[in-house]
């Protein structure tokens, strides 16, 4: 094949490590359905280690590979799902799992989430292979990490800058600079700096539309009317926030609207029993589903919404133009919490920071004023929800490159 002829449909292999919650796979479903829809031909495989990814839908052109899933916990440590297996067996594992899957779809391109190196360096072999074939590598970065006093020192221990300037050819942020630049605190070499900075591309957030419903699809009665729609994403780190509504709803009757809890799928069963109670004596003020793998139905339709402030949730508040109040997690990161503030600033949301207090009453306060929000629209920001077709343009552009170095050894 010239390198002059049209160049192939791209073939994108995504890595989400996905050692907590639904962020980095729902990030990379976004991601990988979208680069099937915008390039004619385009296949993509996401290699997720997400206990939950046979629960959602994938457009066709879409496969996925599960990786032996690991737990992180809430002190930043992280074991087997299964107990009775190492971790180091574990990771040994999921990297034979990735190379293997990456010979037998040969990319043109690979993206990976987050993690330069992968999960406790599991991504390194096919770093490697792919460097020596000239397979192109993309670091996907969501807007905001974490602090600097945190970030630092934990990607200096992992060499993540090294790895960065050593593999990858560009480095995508789905963000904007102006909220927040997720590799400035960084403290780099004034020549690697400079390498990493022309290779770095602000996207822009990753605009959500309403998937594909499944033929069988329910909704509660209460998402009928009215509703205020109360999602911490995954659940396994938000009983605070649930526990913060319902003691709203219990000491205020006069709140306007009902509200729809969606636990997530990892918030344990005693703690999902626990608040059942108490959401069964406020009976038609509030409901809750224990998950929805197509949230997106029931973003849309809600007056408002309550939410901790990860990436995908924000950016479905900002796509389906809901106003919003976000309640940040702090620990083990501050990631929410920055991306949340930034947005306040922009007047896109509201915050209420735990550390300010809990009291039920400042909840209550913050739900009868919700209606009164401004909607995330009113507020102009250029370039807001460009990401997707900028990660579209750019699969394209990259695709013709590798396609052009392949012809170029197969010819020297």
């Amino acid at each position: 094949m010239r390198v002059d002829e049209a160049s192939p449909a791209p073939r994108v292999l995504i890595y989400s490590h996905d050692t907590f919650g639904l962020g980095h796979l729902r990030r990379s479903r976004a991601i990988a359905n979208a680069i099937v829809a915008r390039n004619r031909g385009a296949r993509a495989t996401i290699v997720s280690g997400s206990p939950v990814i046979d629960r959602f839908g994938f457009a066709p052109g879409v496969r996925t590979v599960r990786l032996p899933p690991v737990t992180k916990f809430r002190d930043g440590g992280y074991a087997s799902l299964d107990a009775d297996i190492p971790l180091a067996r574990t990771v040994a594992q999921r990297s034979s799992i990735i190379v293997r899957a990456c010979e037998d779809f040969r990319p043109n391109l690979v993206i990976v989430d987050k993690e330069p190196a992968g999960f406790h360096g599991e991504l390194m072999p096919v770093l490697e292979a792919a460097a020596s074939r000239g397979i192109l590598l993309v670091l996907g970065l969501r807007d905001v990490l974490d602090d600097a006093d945190r970030l630092v020192p934990e990607w200096e221990r992992k060499g993540a800058a090294e790895t960065m300037a050593r593999f990858y050819d560009e480095i995508w942020v789905y963000g904007l600079s102006r909220i927040h630049e997720p590799l400035a605190a960084l403290p780099m070499e004034a020549e690697m700096a400079a390498r990493i900075g022309e290779r770095l591309i602000y996207t822009g957030y990753l605009r959500r539309a309403l998937p594909e419903p499944r033929a069988d699809r329910e909704e509660p009665a209460i998402a009928s009317g009215p509703f205020i729609l109360v999602t911490p994403g995954g659940g396994g780190d938000g009983a605070a926030l649930i526990d913060w509504v319902i003691g709203a709803y219990e000491i205020d009757p006069g709140i306007p609207l009902p509200a729809l809890i969606a636990f997530g799928p990892f918030l344990d069963a005693e703690t999902r029993e626990r608040f059942g109670a108490r959401i069964r004596r406020l009976a038609g003020r509030i409901s809750a589903i224990t998950f929805d793998s197509e949230i997106e139905f029931l973003m849309r339709k809600a007056s408002g919404v309550v939410a901790m402030g990860g990436y995908n949730t924000f950016c479905e508040i900002l796509s389906f133009d809901r106003r919003a109040i976000l309640v940040p997690r702090t620990e083990p990161r501050r990631e929410q919490a920055i991306r949340a503030q930034a947005a306040e600033r922009l007047g896109l949301v509201r915050v209420l920071m735990e550390a300010d207090g809990r009291a039920p009453e400042r909840m209550a306060a913050a739900l009868r004023a919700l209606p009164d929000q401004s909607e995330p629209s009113r507020v102009l920001v250029p370039g807001l929800l460009d990401g997707l077709d900028a990660v579209a343009r750019r699969v394209r552009a990259l695709a013709g490159a590798a396609l052009e170095s392949s012809c170029v050894r197969a010819f020297s």
